[in-house]
């Protein structure tokens, strides 16, 4: 026998109770984006997702609301914000350019390269290397949702939300993408590694994670889109794909 869904009372009942939780979500993803994204937009789209989420939440299951909910919330934002294609072309050039950089050096040096030997390859002086980390952030909400999350199943859930702009090949089946980012994960250098631990999992603040490590917070965001540009580059090489054009 399956489990009861809610009825529209208790529906309404856990809307309510968790609009808050939509208004801090869409808080701390706007943070990540360019000025021009109204967070009003964010929250009424989450809210949306919260609805969705509360009818289709069945208590017996044993999982929290709160979790079940959370993945539905971000990911209708996510979703709205990916239709929306704000980013300009050069942004997305300059991602691009990151990625086949640090591909390349990988393939030449046998290892992770460092910053200043990435900065020098793209012929970046260090305040125009850290700036490029700085600009590309704004794009990284399409590039990671969760690094571990719970499914209703109660399983482990590694997603990677792709760029609309690289096409059916990237679209991998699920089960294979969460093993091989988790193993890419393995191979970034610890610092970065942490960050994005303390960023996804703990959800903590750039500033907090600023504290546990620190550095300022301009800092942990320009290394949180390096590390993510490393785990873009590594799954691409791990799956086989043909490496990024700058």
């Amino acid at each position: 026998m399956t489990a009861a869904r809610t009825s529209l009372k208790e529906r309404d009942q856990l809307v309510i109770a968790h609009v808050g939780l939509v208004k801090a979500m869409a808080q701390r993803l706007a943070q990540r984006l360019p000025s021009q994204v109204e967070m009003g937009d964010l929250i009424s789209v989450g809210v949306l997702g919260l609805i969705d989420a509360a009818g289709r939440y069945k208590a017996s299951t044993g999982v929290p609301f709160d979790a079940f909910a959370r993945r539905r919330v971000q990911g209708a934002m996510l979703d709205a914000l990916r239709d929306l294609d704000w980013a300009p072309r050069s942004l997305r050039k300059l991602r691009r350019e990151l990625d086949s950089t640090i591909a390349r050096l990988r393939h030449d040096l046998g290892r992770e390269p460092e910053e200043g030997e990435i900065g020098s390859a793209m012929g970046l002086s260090p305040q125009d290397y850290e700036k490029a980390l700085e600009q590309v952030r704004t794009l990284e909400v399409g590039a990671l949702r969760q690094l571990d999350a719970p499914t209703p199943e109660g399983n482990a859930l590694i997603e990677l939300c792709i760029d609309p702009g690289e096409g059916p090949e990237a679209r991998l089946e699920r089960a294979e993408l969460r093993q091989h980012l988790a193993d890419a994960l393995t191979k970034l250098p610890d610092r970065e590694r942490q960050i994005l631990a303390l960023y996804y999992e703990e959800e903590l603040t750039m500033a907090e994670i600023g504290e546990v490590i620190g550095v300022c917070e301009s800092r942990v965001s320009q290394l949180r889109s390096l590390a993510l540009a490393r785990l873009r580059t590594l799954l691409r090489e791990s799956l086989g794909l043909e490496p990024i054009e700058s």
